[in-house]
């Protein structure tokens, strides 16, 4: 068996005697879209020729039974609705995390999380975003020391996370959508970081300058090589980018995901065991997944599965969302265009135009 470099083995032999992260808990504050883009891209990874040579790193992952977590109120799983993957991520501030001027934060929060739609039997996959500033109704929920939380109205979707943790998450999305998510994701900072200089950057084209001294973004109109500093303030900037909101950000974050796994695809990664286990060694340090993926084997399986789906063609949506009349610094699900949506992932049908119209973006009433 080929074992892992000894500065990685080092590393394991101060976890805990289970193999997983001695823990202090990890504070997370807010959770970007961009853990779509790390997560999708150790999936689609994970499905290489080489997965071999790293399943011993399989032991880093943490695992989470949904089932046991949410139990029976959940969707019905439609025997022809495709596989749906719910991706979150965590920016927290501890750790790897504290060195990446990423800024300073206490709690645990779920900016927002990525709806990845996988067809049955077709290669053209959806991914839609969900804007953290939604309000939802969070659903009765286990919280982390096993207490049970009673449901509640319009509350922000990224404050659930910090209230319960992911598998509140992965209900709240659930019952507001009537999809069944087969499977959830999660990465931090750190692991996102990791992986754009795992794989050499990434490359991207701006339209306009970019100057944003919240994220630290500062790129004149072109294309550049993204290296993971530079991508973390990518994904994350939204002053001077649309209207200035986390709406305008979602756009930039679609399109770093789109050059991501192009990149990915371009360097025959799937097919490179050595650079697989690169990657593989970044992020499962800063993984966290359901039970059903909670090992490199099972990624491995998971991203065979997906070997039909082509990067290129993946469609990127964000949830129909209109201002709220109440708060206008929050959103709602705009009706019906987000019941039109959901309705196409539960039934495995193309995605209607209509339910591409957000209001928010003057895109309809």
């Amino acid at each position: 068996m080929t074992h892992a470099p000894t500065e990685t083995r080092q590393r394991r032999s101060r976890r805990a005697p289970s193999g997983r992260r001695a823990a202090p808990a990890r504070p997370r504050r807010r959770v970007g879209r961009w853990v779509a883009l790390g997560l999708l891209a150790a999936v689609l990874a994970a499905g290489g020729t080489g997965y071999w040579l790293y399943s011993d790193l399989s032991g880093n992952i943490e695992g989470v039974d949904l089932d046991e977590a949410i139990g029976g109120d959940r969707p019905e799983k439609l025997p022809t609705s495709g596989q749906n993957l719910l991706v979150l991520g965590s920016d927290s501030r501890s750790g790897a995390n504290a060195s990446l001027g990423t800024g300073r934060a206490a709690g645990a929060r779920s900016d927002t999380a990525l709806v990845i739609h996988i067809p049955e039997g077709r290669a053209k996959a959806v991914a839609v975003s969900i804007p953290r500033d939604t309000l939802v109704t969070r659903p009765a929920c286990t919280a982390r020391d096993g207490s049970r939380l009673s449901a509640a109205h319009r509350v922000m979707f990224n404050s659930v996370y910090a209230q319960a943790g992911p598998a509140c998450v992965v209900k709240t999305v659930e019952q507001m959508s009537g999809v069944r998510m087969d499977h959830f994701v999660e990465i931090d900072f750190a692991g996102f970081k990791g992986l754009v200089d795992a794989i050499g950057g990434v490359t991207v084209t701006v339209e306009q300058d970019i100057h944003d001294p919240s994220s630290g973004l500062d790129l004149p109109a072109g294309t550049h090589r993204l290296d993971g500093t530079q991508a973390l303030q990518f994904v994350r900037t939204r002053h001077g980018v649309g209207d200035g909101s986390d709406l305008g950000r979602i756009g930039l974050q679609q399109q770093f995901l789109i050059a991501l796994l192009g990149e990915i695809k371009r360097q025959d990664l799937l097919g490179s065991p050595t650079k697989a286990f690169k990657i593989a060694d970044k992020l499962t340090e800063s993984l966290t997944t359901d039970s059903g993926l909670a090992s490199l084997t099972k990624l491995a399986e998971f991203g065979r599965s997906m070997n039909g789906v082509d990067p290129a063609t993946m469609e990127t949506i964000m949830l129909p969302v209109r201002y709220d009349t109440q708060d206008p610094d929050r959103v709602v699900a705009a009706q019906p265009q987000a019941g039109l949506l959901w309705e196409a992932l539960r039934e495995d049908r193309d995605v209607p135009e209509a339910a591409r119209k957000s209001p928010a973006q003057g895109g309809g009433s």
